[in-house]
């Protein structure tokens, strides 16, 4: 990759927020710990499969059902009131999930080498504004998008289109940064440069395009830029 970008776009969940900050409130619900990362996985093949339909899904409302779902599977003798009141528990833990440790040095790095940092979720922005909004790093944020405001989530091209609209930067000049292959995949499609955020050792797909950069941390990013 030639030349630093004009803004990053920060993928925010599992990218930015550790889902197993949130591992207790499975347990509290009657779930186990790791089952977060089901629950996860469920939510984004339900929403990508809403938006290959044409339908503009809710984040929260999938979430919330995948959640009611799995903890009547483990406990199928509970009340409805009991299965929507431990589905709660859930999406409000998920919504109170904290950044990865990397994360809010890692925004403020980026912020101080003249990169516009922005948000850019499948989920609601008031998410990605309360994981950052108590931090240093919200003073280096540029602005919080949603996917949803675009009609269909990630890696929907018109996800990204709709964010490189509203920064005002060409495809070119924009970095799309996650965890996530597919994500990153999406962004390589419509011209954007990418990021691997492989915090855990792993291997990128070989069935998609290579990213551009490939760090263990934001922090890292920041220091290649």
């Amino acid at each position: 990759m030639t030349g630093r970008p004009v803004a990053a776009f920060l993928d925010v969940n599992d990218t930015l927020s550790d889902l197993g900050s949130v591992g207790g409130a499975f347990v509290d619900a009657g779930l186990r710990a790791e089952d977060v990362r089901a629950w996860y996985l469920s939510v984004l093949r339900d929403g990508f499969a809403a938006t290959v339909l044409g339908d503009n899904a809710s984040y929260a409302a999938i979430g919330t059902d995948v959640a009611r779902s799995m903890v009547r599977a483990a406990h199928p003798d509970r009340s409805d009131a009991d299965l929507d009141a431990a589905a709660q528990s859930i999406m409000t833990a998920m919504v109170a999930a904290q950044p990865h440790p990397d994360v809010v040095p890692g925004i403020v790095a980026l912020n101080e080498v003249g990169v516009r940092v922005i948000t850019l979720s499948n989920g609601s922005t008031d998410v990605a504004r309360r994981l950052l909004g108590d931090t240093p790093a919200a003073a280096a944020m540029d602005s919080y998008l949603s996917a949803n405001d675009a009609g269909g989530w990630k890696p929907s091209p018109a996800a990204y289109r709709h964010g490189l609209r509203l920064a005002g930067v060409a495809g070119v000049e924009a970095l799309m940064v996650a965890v996530h292959p597919w994500d990153l995949e999406g962004a390589r499609r419509v011209g954007m440069r990418t990021a691997w955020i492989n915090r855990t050792g792993a291997t990128y797909p070989a069935h998609f395009g290579a990213p551009d950069i490939e760090v263990t941390s934001l922090v890292d990013l920041a220091d290649r830029l």
